[in-house]
């Protein structure tokens, strides 16, 4: 999630993280690393390792004057740079031994097999500011632009030939998303990362062809990152308002909170292999739970 510089004062002063203590109830704590991680953002699994992306600034505003920003990627212990001098990137994905991240008004597309290779650049309309998540059904990327509220299709069935990203849906808040089991779902957060309303929910898209919108989980929130597990029963949200991340069973909608932590903000989550990593943007660090058995 892209924060203006006031969103972390205003939501410490406003006293919203009010969570007590850390918790995970039964979920194992596996580990907490902070090692090449500088106010890490997004986190996106990948051949047995973890890429990540960090602002590099203690500055959260989306259109700083800086490019700090970089993108590792982290296996067995050892972290490899894959990209720097980037603005403020987030959401990231993978496809083909490319891999396309999300900064500020743009996605860029760098060749993981020549990373020398200038990246490519996709551009957007000229309000779109905020570009911020990623997922894919494998022949099409979905992008998520929080301050417009668009979320654009990508055809990435061929890599080499891209072509103009299309409108897809709307959303006000868009934000985190994941495709599974044939859906998608998306998580809002409001456009000035404070005033929440009803619209702030995780919402479903059932037909991918012919995309509606439909409320899922109607607890209102600022939720920045969503991820499915593997079995594609359970859906994992997480929450900038509790200080949390809750899973949610997509079949009954029962919901409860896996993990919690005063004063963390948990940006946009990914799970594989039954671990659910968080990326904590304020902490910098990267905190790594088992979700399942």
């Amino acid at each position: 999630m892209k924060k203006f510089g006031s969103f972390v004062v205003s939501i410490f002063a406003a006293g919203l993280f009010f969570i007590n203590s850390a918790s995970a109830e039964s979920q194992a704590l596996v580990s907490i690393f902070r090692d090449g991680v500088k106010f890490s953002e997004s986190v996106y699994p990948y051949d047995g390792g973890l890429f990540i992306s960090n602002y590099g600034s203690e500055n959260m505003n989306p259109r700083a004057d800086e490019n700090s920003g970089y993108i590792i990627y982290r296996k067995d212990g050892i972290n490899k740079k894959v990209a720097e001098g980037l603005h403020k990137p987030t959401g990231l994905l993978v496809k083909d031994n490319f891999l396309f991240v999300c900064d500020e008004t743009k996605l860029l597309v760098y060749n993981l097999k020549n990373l020398s290779e200038t990246p490519r650049v996709i551009n957007f309309a000229a309000d779109d500011k905020v570009v911020n998540a990623l997922t894919s059904d494998g022949e099409n990327l979905y992008i998520s632009i929080t301050n417009s509220g668009r979320i654009y299709k990508l055809d990435i069935s061929d890599t080499k030939n891209l072509k103009a990203p299309q409108l897809w849906l709307e959303i006000p808040g868009s934000n985190g998303m994941i495709y599974g089991g044939g859906e998608i779902f998306i998580v809002s957060i409001p456009a000035d990362y404070k005033s929440v309303t009803s619209e702030n929910v995780v919402y479903r898209v059932k037909n991918l062809q012919n995309p509606v919108a439909e409320k899922f989980f109607d607890v209102a929130g600022l939720y920045d990152g969503v991820t499915i597990s593997d079995d594609l029963k359970t859906l994992y949200v997480s929450d900038w308002l509790t200080a949390s991340v809750t899973a949610i069973d997509i079949k009954s909608k029962k919901s409860r909170v896996i993990y919690e932590e005063k004063g963390i903000g948990p940006a946009d989550i990914a799970q594989s292999g039954g671990r659910l990593f968080i990326p904590e943007l304020v902490g910098s660090r990267i905190i790594e739970i088992q979700v399942e058995d």
